[in-house]
């Protein structure tokens, strides 16, 4: 049986992460890097496709867990009969190979426990080989070596595991250093723990010191904010949307779907929060990412790619792991590489816009991509294309998709307020005006009063709460607070907001998806912009309250079952939450934002 994610607590070292769970099993992580072979696989398979447990034996009385301020150093407290000990999970910020800490310490009492050491290569497919070194033990297969080492004797088993079961007493510690490398090349040095930690949380804690956000809600801002940086692939800037795969949208179905890519409207979005923060070297790492991740073809800009711009990412699926839940099957690879979405044009200059304002200005390889990138915009906004949420049933002229090509016009031209076009910005400007008229006679639906989904059907779609905040329409405009109104009346059950309705037969949709988190909180930003904080501060507070016990979010909640699904944790999601807490807290109030977005050429 799954643990519900809820259990699960993310450590990473900002090239890959693993999953830990409450009772302390390893039960994800890809290595050396978020999109490589998984060594630790039961999250999605079970304990024979890769676990590390160390937990005590005795039954647990409590269990307590937090990061420590300002990190992604995890602590957990276990209580027994016979004392306390806490378990500190950590990732050393990378020099060499990748390394996992789990440091024991004895707090009160005596507590034994045990550790069971079981990988498993290739996504759970391959056992390795055992064997004991000076140093511990040694997991090897094909390209992959394992080394577990710590001051405890590790006993090998016959089914490919090794375990071991030690004491801890009050003041005692014992740490456990797991270490991958590739199986061809020498031992690496083994590092200090204790002084890892040490590093870790001071290298974590500069990093946070430097924020320049302020908010009524400090505590889940800077957490999400971590968050985002342990999404963020350091060597490349790129940012992938989510540490795992297949993690269900809807409790054992198919619409699993792998998010350890960079998406290009994921990755912008995180930039702009980034960015709002102070964090500034992450924006200008993600542009030198874009230039190497679309050099070549411009007109072959795919919407996803690898962490360090690869765009071979072929879909396949993995028939020997039953999936989370038995949620089938499980995925590797992304076919919406290949699709067309056309608002990550908009997200994208959107982005470049918010960029130059807080300092980092184009320069002329920039706005090289920036004209080669708005030729293709030119050519393609008048096509159907497959949306934000990237449906696998057909090209659509998606309402959504046309405000964000218009989006990307208007930002174009304001960054080129500076600069010498001006026969690119008057097609420009009547591009912008022709989607205008579009989107306002095939998008809007007088009858409900409100935006749909696509042209020329009935049917409503939550990416229309975004029109306000992107500055295509204001608040306060009859249209706009109907959309919001129908949106809220329809599309919100149990208190979140869907995607769309079941009825629209988009996707082949079937029921039992969760709510799409960062919808909520989009309702949350449009209330705000009419000026219903109350309303607002609400939706936004009833979202904060399904975090887990550290913090984290996943891609959708599930009411009726009131647990998280889909993949965890999810970038997007705590984009939604920075986005919204800055708006609920600018001194001049949601008005300030909208203003952003407004000022200039509209």
């Amino acid at each position: 049986m799954s643990k519900p994610l809820e259990e699960y607590a993310l450590v990473g070292d900002c090239q890959t992460a693993a999953l830990v769970s409450r009772d302390g099993s390893l039960d994800w992580l890809c290595l050396p890097r978020f999109d490589t072979d998984a060594a630790f696989a039961a999250l999605v398979g079970g304990a024979d496709n890769g676990l590390w447990r160390l937990r005590p034996t005795d039954p647990l009385l409590q269990v307590a867990r937090r990061y420590l301020d300002g990190t992604l150093v995890l602590e957990t407290t276990y209580t027994t009969s016979t004392g306390i000990v806490r378990v500190y999970d950590f990732m050393p910020i990378r020099t060499s190979t990748p390394d996992l800490v789990r440091l024991v310490v004895g707090v009160e009492g005596m507590v034994q426990l045990s550790s069971y050491f079981a990988p498993r290569f290739d996504y759970g497919a391959l056992t390795p080989w055992f064997k004991k070194t000076d140093t511990g033990i040694a997991a090897f297969g094909g390209p992959d070596m394992l080394r577990l080492s710590g001051p405890i004797e590790q006993e090998v088993k016959a089914e490919g595991a090794a375990e071991s079961l030690f004491s801890v007493r009050a003041g005692e510690r014992r740490p456990f250093i797991l270490t991958w490398y590739p199986s061809h090349e020498p031992e690496p040095l083994q590092l200090d723990p204790e002084a890892a930690l040490v590093a870790t949380a001071a290298w974590w804690r500069a990093w946070t010191s430097r924020s320049t956000m302020t908010t009524k809600w400090p505590e889940a801002v800077e957490r999400s904010l971590i968050t985002l940086k342990a999404l963020t692939f350091q060597p490349s800037g790129g940012i992938v949307a989510a540490p795992t795969t297949s993690l269900p949208e809807q409790l054992g179905g198919a619409r699993n779907w792998d998010y350890r890519y960079c998406w290009m409207r994921d990755a912008t979005f995180c930039l702009f929060s980034l960015i709002s923060a102070g964090y500034t070297d992450e924006a200008e790492a993600w542009r030198q990412w874009l230039l190497r991740a679309v050099a070549g073809n411009r007109g072959q800009l795919q919407m996803l790619y690898g962490v360090c711009g690869e765009r071979r990412l072929t879909e396949l699926t993995l028939p020997w792991l039953d999936g989370y839940e038995g949620s089938r099957p499980v995925r590797l690879g992304n076919a919406a590489s290949k699709q067309l979405q056309l608002d990550v044009y908009g997200e994208l200059f959107d982005s470049m816009l918010q960029a130059e304002r807080s300092g980092l200005s184009l320069n002329s390889d920039d706005w090289e991509l920036v004209m080669s990138l708005m030729c293709n915009l030119e050519r393609l906004w008048p096509e159907p294309d497959e949306g934000i949420w990237e449906v696998r049933g057909g090209r659509q002229h998606f309402t959504h998709s046309k405000v964000m090509a218009w989006v990307g016009f208007d930002r174009a031209i304001r960054l080129a307020s500076r600069r010498d076009e001006e026969e690119a910005v008057a097609r420009w400007r009547k591009a912008k005006e022709k989607i205008r008229r579009e989107v306002e006679d095939r998008g809007f639906d007088p009858e409900q009063n409100s935006f749909i989904q696509r042209f020329d059907s009935p049917h409503l779609d939550a990416s229309l709460l975004l029109l306000s905040s992107v500055g295509f329409l204001p608040a306060e405009d009859p249209r706009m607070r109907g959309t919001v109104a129908a949106i809220g009346a329809r599309l919100m059950k149990g208190g979140f907001i869907h995607r769309y309705p079941v009825e629209s037969n988009l996707d082949h949709l079937e029921p039992g998806e969760g709510a799409f988190l960062p919808c909520s909180l989009w309702y949350a930003d449009a209330l705000a912009l009419e000026g219903r904080i109350e309303e607002a501060t609400e939706v936004f507070e009833r979202v904060l309250d399904v975090r887990n016990d550290v913090g984290l979010l996943s891609e959708e909640y599930h009411p009726e079952h009131k647990r998280l699904i889909g993949n965890f944790p999810q970038a997007l999601s705590h984009v939604a939450l920075i986005n919204t807490a800055r708006m609920l807290s600018a001194p001049d109030g949601p008005a300030q934002m909208r203003s952003e977005h407004n000022s200039a050429d509209s």
